[in-house]
């Protein structure tokens, strides 16, 4: 019989299934308990939800989610939540953990009654929290995503507690960055304690992402001449520093007058309308809706650049993509993503918080088809040996059997 593991993640997510789908794929028996409302996902065995952190609120959970327990149908509270995105984000940290010891009975009865064989909480707020409780002699293994020890664990004292309680629990630890794994020692990871770093979705399906169709410039009205820079983070206040992206761009433009700058996810964000109009690049800049994986990867293809101004991250899956497509990346200097960039080689490295600095990369990207070339080849180089899926599911693989009969 296939070792039984317990994943606690957000089941919404795309790196969430794509784990599921990896381990699928290692014929691990999957089971998921999910800190959002959502579907279950296909060839879970096991399902729940537990929505921890006020998840019930957010503006990404659909009103017609299914659920097994917790769930209700969206409220004045919800719309209010939305209306104040990203001011009150903050309340997460000061709520979110006293959410987490509400559901620990809960949870601790649910993995007594599942009786898996190990249980992978995928990041750390608040799943890693959630999953600390796990009941002693079942194998806990923590890991994070992004900013999980950079970010989120600074951002309250209960933060900061729980943090430490779950990596203190945790038999084992996975990340999508080496500096994680360092870090993850220094909040209470216990020496000797097996660690992996892999890619945050588990390793990349090459052949998907190449063959990938499906982005239309013509249904956002995008022309399809011109020099295409791919923003693709969304709204993430305290990580991303979109303000400064939206700032750069007029001085980009001067340059480069025939650039367009396109933003999946920010259709309808009022504060991205708001950045548009303040700087008067309405004519260049597109604010798209979430697109499906497909597109997306379809939208790297015939872009020539990937901007991320980011100061606090992991490994961006987005990143790994646009670099598996022959878009150049052009990132913030900060260690994690050092792990990928080599400044002025396969790509380059701003003051993420300075918009000359981005402005002035983005351009110097522009101008030089030949460092574009040569760093679209080197990277589809490095993402093949590093992260593509047949290098890293055999990793995947033998952590977990350290911690298996």
């Amino acid at each position: 019989m296939s070792a039984h593991i317990l994943l606690v993640a957000d089941g919404r997510s795309p790196t969430a299934l794509s784990w599921i789908a990896h381990l699928q794929a290692l014929k691990y028996r999957v089971g998921l308990v999910s800190t959002f409302p959502c579907p279950q996902p296909e060839g879970v065995q096991d399902f729940y939800i537990l929505p921890v952190a006020l998840s019930r609120l957010s503006r990404s959970v659909p009103a017609s989610a299914p659920s097994k327990n917790h769930l209700s149908s969206p409220s004045r509270i919800r719309t209010v939540i939305r209306r104040f995105t990203p001011a009150l984000q903050s309340l997460r940290y000061w709520v979110g953990p006293l959410t987490v010891l509400r559901f620990a009975w809960a949870y601790r009865r649910l993995v007594q009654a599942l009786k898996p064989d190990l249980v992978h909480a995928l990041r750390i707020p608040f799943e890693g929290m959630l999953g600390s409780y796990t009941p002693g002699g079942i194998p806990f293994l923590a890991a994070t995503w992004g900013n999980d020890l950079t970010l989120h664990a600074q951002g309250s004292p209960l933060m900061r507690t729980f943090t430490k309680r779950c990596l203190n629990r945790a038999d084992g630890f996975s990340a999508d960055t080496h500096r994680d794994v360092r870090l993850a020692a220094e909040w209470g990871l216990a020496p000797g304690a097996p660690t992996l770093a892999v890619p945050g979705a588990g390793g990349l399906d090459l052949d998907a992402i190449q063959g990938a169709e499906g982005f239309d410039p013509t249904s956002y009205n995008i022309p399809a001449v011109g020099a295409w820079v791919v923003n693709p983070r969304g709204l993430r206040p305290g990580s991303v520093h979109q303000d400064v992206f939206f700032a750069a761009i007029p001085a980009i433009l001067a340059a480069h007058p025939e650039a367009h700058f396109i933003c999946p996810g920010l259709a309808g964000v009022t504060q991205a309308d708001n950045w548009v109009a303040q700087f008067d690049i309405g004519a260049n800049t597109h604010l798209l809706p979430k697109l499906p994986q497909p597109a997306l990867w379809s939208l790297y293809q015939q872009a020539q650049l990937y901007v991320s101004p980011s100061s606090h991250d992991g490994t961006p899956n987005s990143l790994l993509e646009a670099m598996a497509c022959g878009c150049f990346p052009v990132v913030g200097a900060i260690e994690s993503l050092q792990e990928w960039i080599e400044d002025g080689v396969n790509g380059l490295l701003i003051d993420p918080r300075n918009p000359h600095s981005l402005a002035a990369a983005v351009r110097r990207a522009l101008d030089s088809h030949d460092l574009r070339q040569r760093a679209a080849s080197h990277n589809l180089g490095t993402v093949r040996q590093r992260a593509a899926q047949e290098v890293t599911r055999p990793l995947i693989d033998a952590f977990y059997q350290q911690f298996l009969p």
